[in-house]
C-alpha cells in the first residue's frame, strides 16, 4: 500500500496525520440508517468537522476511548463492533483499526449487536457507580472484552479495584 490517500465512500480522503502530529485521529461518520460510527466515552482535544455527516475526533497518546460502528444495507445489518482503545505515543507499537489514525492498542473488541449492548451496559454501571470510564485500568477493558466474547458476565469493576487501579498506576510513573 502506498502513501497516497485513496478516495473514501462518498467522500474525499481522511484527512492524514503530520509526521509531527502525535494526536490519534478518529473519523466519525453518520448517514442514518447506513452507517453510524460514535464515541461512547473518550475526551477527545480536538474536533474537525468535514461535512454535515462526517467529523474527527483527536485524542491525546495515553487516552482511552470507546468507538462503536454500526452498519446496515437494505438487507439489515451488517457490523455491530465497539472498540476501546488506548491511543499510542508517536513510535510505539499498535494496531491498525479502520477509521482510525494511525491505530492504537485495542484493549476490548467485541462483534455482534447482543454483546456490544453488554459492553455499553457494563460501562454504563461504571459510570453509574462514579467511576470515569477513561480512567478505568486497561486490565479491566481486557478482562471485559474477553468474558463477553467467551459468552460470561464479566466482573463488576468497583471503587476498590479503580482505587487499586489508581495506586498501581501512580507506583509504575
Amino acid at each position: 500500500m502506498t502513501s497516497a490517500a485513496v478516495p473514501r465512500a462518498r467522500g474525499g480522503p481522511m484527512p492524514s496525520a503530520l509526521p509531527s502530529d502525535s494526536l490519534t485521529h478518529v473519523e466519525l461518520t453518520h448517514i442514518e440508517k447506513r452507517i453510524e460510527n460514535w464515541i461512547r466515552f473518550g475526551r477527545e482535544v480536538h474536533e474537525q468537522v468535514l461535512d454535515r455527516r462526517r467529523r474527527v475526533f483527536s485524542y491525546r497518546a495515553g487516552s482511552i476511548f470507546a468507538f462503536v460502528r454500526w452498519a446496515a444495507n437494505d438487507f439489515g445489518t451488517i457490523i455491530s463492533r465497539i472498540d476501546i482503545v488506548r491511543a499510542v505515543e508517536p513510535g510505539e507499537a499498535y494496531q491498525t483499526l479502520p477509521f482510525v489514525r494511525p491505530g492504537g492498542e485495542i484493549l476490548l473488541k467485541i462483534e455482534g449487536w447482543p454483546k456490544v449492548e453488554q459492553v455499553i451496559r457494563h460501562i454504563d454501571a461504571v459510570e453509574a457507580a462514579g467511576i470515569d470510564a477513561c480512567e478505568v485500568a486497561p486490565d479491566h477493558w481486557r478482562h471485559v472484552g474477553n468474558w463477553i466474547g467467551a459468552g460470561h458476565a464479566p466482573r463488576p469493576y468497583t471503587e476498590d479495584r479503580h482505587q487499586a487501579w489508581l495506586k498501581r498506576r501512580e507506583i509504575e510513573q
